[in-house]
């Protein structure tokens, strides 16, 4: 509550003095922000699956879901492990075999 107060009225009081005031530690004040900054920028299910096709195309089906995981998170894109792979299984996106040997 404190915190949202300090964002509405950053332009009337500087921030630090209305830190000082409400008591509030700066390390929880920058916290607060950088945890609202990420939680804004989450992905939706089917904006993520466009990233992970792109990858998978891109890389010609080579990749399974712990490469285009790591791929994704080099794009700037941050999401869980465990999500890729339950995408990529619910629409049947699978890294392609190595084939046989044959002498």
């Amino acid at each position: 509550m404190k915190y949202a107060f300090i964002e509405r009225h950053k332009n009337q009081l500087p921030i630090v003095a209305q830190r000082k005031i409400l008591e509030v530690s700066a390390n929880g004040f920058h916290q607060h922000r950088a945890k609202k900054a990420t939680r804004l920028s989450r992905l939706g299910d089917t904006a993520l699956l466009v990233h992970i096709n792109a990858s998978f195309k891109e890389m010609k089906g080579a990749y399974g879901w712990p490469r285009i995981w790591r791929e994704l998170g080099e794009k700037g894109i941050r999401t869980g492990k465990e999500r890729v792979r339950k995408l990529m299984k619910a629409h049947g996106i699978q890294a392609r075999g190595k084939r046989k040997f044959q002498a």
